[in-house]
C-alpha cells in the first residue's frame, strides 16, 4: 500500500496555487476548484479543493528536504512568511512552520533516517490470518 494524496481545503484557490507553485511544487491539475501539485522529490502528489468552510481542522502537511535551512532561507528571499524557522526537536527532526494563505499548517523538516527508523521504533502489524 502506499499513500496516493492528501487534499487540503483552500478557500481562495488562485492564492493557494501561487503559495505552493512558490514553494517549488509543480502544478500538474488546474481548475477553478481543484488543484492537485506534484512534489520536486519523488513521485508524491498533493491537491488543493475550494471550499467555503473555516479551515481549524488540526492537520499538519509534512514536506521533507535534506536541505532544510537553504529551502528556507529561499522562500524568505521569495516573500514567504515563516512561522517558525528550522529547529532541531526533541524527536530528532529539524522543523520550520509555514502556513498557507487558507490557514493549513506546513511543516518543512529533515529527519533522515529517523523519520522511519527513530529510536523508539515498534513495529506492530495486523495479521488477517
Amino acid at each position: 500500500m502506499n499513500l496516493n494524496q492528501v487534499t487540503l481545503p483552500v478557500n481562495d484557490m488562485s492564492a493557494a496555487c501561487t503559495f505552493y507553485l512558490t514553494l517549488g511544487f509543480t502544478q500538474i491539475v488546474d481548475t477553478s476548484h481543484y488543484a492537485r501539485f506534484h512534489c520536486p522529490e519523488g513521485d508524491s502528489t498533493f491537491s488543493l479543493s475550494l471550499t467555503d468552510d473555516a479551515n481549524e481542522h488540526g492537520v499538519v502537511v509534512y514536506f521533507e528536504t535534506e536541505h532544510l535551512d537553504d529551502w528556507v532561507n529561499t522562500l524568505i528571499a521569495r516573500g514567504i512568511e515563516i512561522t517558525q524557522m528550522p529547529k532541531d526537536e526533541s524527536y530528532l527532526w529539524r522543523e520550520a512552520i509555514v502556513h498557507d494563505p487558507s490557514g493549513n499548517k506546513l511543516k518543512l523538516y529533515y529527519a533522515g533516517d529517523n523519520r522511519v527508523n527513530p529510536p523508539w521504533r515498534v513495529t506492530i502489524n495486523h495479521d488477517d490470518s
